[in-house]
Formats: C-alpha cells, structure tokens, sequence
C-alpha cells in the first residue's frame, strides 16, 4: 500500500525547492554584479552604489531605466539589457534581502 501524504505537506515541499531554486539562481545573477558592486552588493567605494539593503522596487525601477536608456551609465545600460524581467525581479528581491 502507498502511504498518502497531505496535500499540504507536498505543496509546502514544492515551495520550499523552487525557493531554494530561486535562490540559487539570485545569487548567481547577484555574483555578475560582484566586480564593480562588491559581494551581495557591499560595495567597497563610494564611487560604485551599494545594492544590499536597498528597496527592490528602486533597484527594479532602475535596472529598467538603465535598459530603456533613461539613467545615464557606462556600462550598465548594456548589462541590464542581458537581463529577463524575471531575472530583474529575482536579483532585485536577494539583493534587497542583503544587510548592508
């Protein structure tokens, strides 16, 4: 016999993995932003902007902003243009869960 599990013990398993997932994937994005923004987003200088801590709607609205070419850069504008609304998303939200 096939012991039965809960319905609600499997969608919390199911959860649990695509946030591990999703985890994964925003630490890797987040590892690209390392050279210039420091690790999880720690920068080292006052010239580059820290990401960790900021609001994850204002560093969303401002990775689209350099990819429609509204804020003015060097190199971003080319790099968030890399990037998926999701992958935005997903990167905005981890580096917005860093302390500073």
């Amino acid at each position: 016999m096939i012991p039965r599990i809960p319905l609600g013990a499997v969608l919390t398993c199911a959860a649990f993995a695509a946030n591990a997932q999703d985890s994964a994937v925003a630490r890797s994005l987040a590892a690209t932003c390392a050279n210039c923004h420091g690790t999880d987003g720690r920068s080292a200088t006052r010239e580059v902007p820290a990401l960790a801590g900021q609001p994850k709607e204002f560093l969303v609205s401002q990775m689209k902003a350099f990819q429609e070419g509204k804020r003015p850069a060097t190199v971003m504008h080319q790099i968030a243009k890399g990037y998926t609304d999701a992958q935005i998303d997903l990167l905005a939200g981890y580096l917005s869960a860093q302390k500073k």
